[in-house]
């Protein structure tokens, strides 16, 4: 059958034949073994091989192994000794968490093969008293009322002990003290815990806060123990009555005493605390009403002050009975009785007869504004009453007649200044102690218009950037008048004034409720750069008053003007075509770009750059003078035809450009050069003002003047010849077309051209152009500013020269 079987399943039925042997050979029992908590990794359990009755020789062959079940690994065995022993530290508190149960067991399996056998182990961990009592909180806060009976608990926080059985809490002590004790309770899972017992009546005036230590005990060996702190904090209950210093208090008040004036302070205290010790004062119902109309008393702090004028005649003796309460649930009380004695004076007096309020601030000086009379019923000095004024003010009194002043004004006053005066007069007499009298009356004063309106600022510097908005809001300028009323509301206007037949207000407005100055138009740096003028504002007063300020305003440039390239001259789109030799030297000069930007110097500096360039090897451009030149020799690799682009850009931001490109042809012969030539340098410097201009105008036109008549007599004593026999230049630029550079020069031959003078000025260069007669021939130069008259050959110089020709002199010229 076992065959059959084995044919059927393919002789896969070995292996179940063996687990069913193994089972059917494995031992239902356990075996047990008890072991302390953290013992030392390697130390012995038992000997599992001898329990279990196995060989120890066959251990390793048989694979004896330890397998835990649902815990780390804590032992292990030897297959050559067969002993169990620790492999790993046992906790029994991190093992066993739980204290329903005093037992803490660590189940394991041990596995044999060869046939396979398995054996239950329970290593029982036995608990040592490794964990001291600990309490949760570290300090208790009790809140006992003084009024607590003997005898009461309070329920104390237990000690937690993660050990069990003996090693758990046992036992609590408390610190010595008279007034608690404590009784220990044992709960239903034998859990100990303390009740703090009162067995002491407190007293929070005597002592306020107790300070106790409660005392963790376990039952282990060696003991150990946990501590906490109590802390009593005893409440308060209303169990005092506010008491006064004196039974009965005994005064002295002088009849006339001022209204407010200080009788008395009672004072009672209450040994309680919070509400129970804040006192209230009152009258008793043995107080009559009329004492209590005569003298006030303050519930809060207890003053007793004068209400009503006091008059000896009247009564001489007041009777007082007074309560003070605190604020307890149940109000506790404390008396006491105040006696008020009456002392005989008269008093001197004083009456306004008279008193001018309110006067003009600008009131003449002794003029008088009041009539005071005083006067005192009692004889001898104590009759005799003098009147007084306070020293820091612009007033003096003058007697009049017998017991009458007059109050002058002593000096200039001010309402800006000081704007009312609260004069006190008051009357002493002579006696011992002396008795006074005061009355205090309050002079106004009325405006004037005597202040100007002001301005923070004598004059205003408002910078304004071109291309502004019109109606844009430039400043405020807003002036001040301490004045009051009319003679402080204040009006703005612009003072007329004509710049370029052009009114200011045609230009700015003002607002003239509150200073707002306004532009009416864009305006445009290059075309104005400043304005200046006044600002006037005037008050409404009677007479009006006013001030003016100067407002200087500037227009900041922007960048928004691009450059514009005034050479080589581009007479139709922009593209210039030149021709230069093969055999030009190096450094050559081959073209000039000059370009020109109308904003302010530091918008205007123009810097030049290639932006294409054929070969850039062969050119070399100045990035500040625009000259271009060779950087070496042709040589017969070079293409014949070559294209420059140079960009002309600004210093502004955002940089603005203009770019020109230049086609150069390369010929093989170089024309004959013109050495007659002469310079005609023309400086315009641009200045701010009118007169500047006018004067390097009038000075340029004469000093042109008299270079053209130089240059007619030295072409009338010339002959012909020279200019036909001049050997050609290596260095001449060709342009057969449009115009020939030599150096820096300019040939045109045209019938009609443009003919090109440069100044330099402080925003750049200025090109000029002028029409010229047909058959004239120019040579046009950029020449340095400031130099003179130089030859043709000196690259830094520049020329202009004018040679009138019949067509049939040019001809012959070409014959030869």
């Amino acid at each position: 059958m076992t065959q059959a079987l084995a044919q059927l399943t393919g002789g896969r039925c070995v292996p179940v034949f063996i687990c069913l042997f193994a089972m059917m050979n494995t031992g239902t029992s356990v075996t047990h073994y008890s072991v302390p908590e953290e013992m030392e990794e390697g130390s012995v359990v038992a000997n599992l091989a001898t329990d279990l009755g196995l060989d120890v020789q066959t251990l390793s062959g048989r694979q004896m192994r330890i397998d835990v079940v649902a815990n780390k690994k804590y032992l292990d065995i030897n297959r050559s000794t067969g002993e169990l022993y620790i492999s790993e530290r046992i906790d029994r508190e991190l093992l066993c968490p739980l204290k329903t149960t005093t037992y803490c067991f660590l189940k394991l399996d041990a596995t044999i093969e060869n046939p396979i056998r398995m054996f239950n182990i329970e290593v029982e961990i036995i608990d040592i008293n490794d964990n001291a009592p600990h309490f949760r909180r570290g300090t208790m806060h009790l809140d006992i009322s003084e009024s607590s009976p003997i005898g009461e608990r309070f329920s104390l926080n237990n000690a937690a002990d993660p050990d069990v059985g003996s090693n758990s809490v046992k036992n609590y002590h408390l610190s010595s003290s008279e007034y608690f004790a404590i009784e220990i309770q044992t709960g239903r899972d034998g859990t100990k815990f303390a009740d703090l017992v009162l067995k002491k009546p407190l007293d929070r005036e005597q002592q306020s806060v107790h300070n106790l230590v409660l005392t963790a005990v376990d039952g282990g060996t060696p003991t150990r123990t946990g501590t906490a702190s109590i802390v009593v904090r005893v409440l308060d209950v209303n169990d005092n009555a506010p008491s006064f210093d004196k039974d009965r208090y005994v005064v002295q008040v002088m009849e006339n005493s001022p209204i407010g004036s200080l009788v008395l302070k009672l004072s009672a205290t209450d040994l309680d605390e919070g509400s129970n010790s804040d006192i209230v004062y009152s009258y008793s119902l043995y107080t009559s009403e009329r004492t209590q109309n005569m003298f006030n008393l303050n519930p809060e702090n207890g003053e007793v002050t004068v209400k009503e004028m006091i008059n000896y005649e009247e009564d001489k003796l007041y009777e007082l009975e007074v309560v003070a309460s605190d604020k307890g649930q149940v109000s506790l009380t404390g008396q006491c009785k105040v006696t008020i004695q009456v002392s005989d004076m008269n008093d001197p007096e004083i009456s306004v007869k008279s008193f001018q309020s309110p006067v003009k601030e600008n009131i003449e000086v002794d003029t008088v504004i009041a009539v005071v009379s005083v006067s005192d019923k009692d004889s001898g000095d104590n009759g005799e009453v003098d009147l007084y004024i306070p020293h820091n003010m612009p007033f003096r009194l003058r007697e009049s007649s017998d017991n009458y002043y007059e109050l002058l004004v002593s000096e200039q006053m001010d309402r800006e200044k000081i704007p009312e005066y609260d004069i006190t007069f008051t009357v002493k007499d002579r006696g011992s102690p002396p008795l006074s009298d005061n009355v205090t009356m309050t002079l106004e004063l009325l405006d004037v218009n005597d202040n100007v309106p002001k301005f923070p600022q004598s004059f205003y510097k408002i910078r304004v950037m071109e291309n502004n908005a019109p109606m844009a809001l430039l400043s405020s300028l807003t002036a001040f008048d301490p004045d009051l009323h009319e003679n402080q509301y204040l009006v703005y206007f612009i003072i007329e004034k004509e710049i370029a037949n052009t009114s200011m207000s045609m230009l700015f407005s003002i607002n003239p409720e509150n200073g707002d100055l306004y532009a009416l138009k864009t305006f445009d740096y290059e075309i104005e750069k400043e304005f200046l003028f006044h600002i006037e504002a005037r008050d409404s007063g009677s007479p009006p008053l006013s001030s003016n300020v100067t407002v200087h305003i500037i227009i900041v440039d922007q960048n928004d003007n691009a450059p514009v390239i005034v050479s080589p001259w581009r007479a139709h789109g922009s593209v210039v075509e030149e021709k230069i030799p093969r055999s030009t030297d190096k450094g050559s000069l081959v073209a000039k770009v000059i370009a020109l930007d109308t904003d302010s110097v530091h918008n205007s500096r123009i810097t030049y750059q290639f932006l294409q360039v054929t070969d850039a090897t062969l050119f070399s451009l100045d990035q500040y003078n625009g000259e271009i030149r060779t950087m070496r020799m042709f040589s017969y690799r070079d293409p014949r035809h070559l294209r420059l682009v140079v960009v002309a850009k600004d210093n502004g931001e955002p940089a603005l450009s203009a770019t020109v490109t230049i086609k150069l042809s390369t010929v093989e012969t170089a024309v004959k050069a013109y050495t007659d030539m002469t310079e005609v340098p023309l400086e315009s410097d641009l200045f701010s003002t009118l007169n500047l201009y006018l004067v390097i105008g009038l000075g340029s036109v004469s000093f042109l003047l008299l270079i053209t008549i130089l240059v007619t007599i030295v072409l009338k004593c010339q002959k012909p010849k020279s200019s036909q026999t001049a050997p050609p230049s290596r260095n001449s630029v060709i342009s057969e077309r449009n115009s020939t550079i030599a150096d820096s020069t300019l040939v045109s031959n045209d019938a009609y051209w443009y003919s090109l003078f440069l100044a330099e000025t402080r925003k750049g260069k200025l090109v000029v152009r002028q029409p010229v007669p047909k058959g004239s021939r120019y040579i046009v130069s950029s020449i340095p500013r400031g130099t003179g008259v130089t030859d043709t050959s000196d690259s830094a110089a520049s020329t202009l020269q004018a040679s009138t020709t019949s067509s049939s002199s040019s001809s012959s010229s070409s014959s030869k």
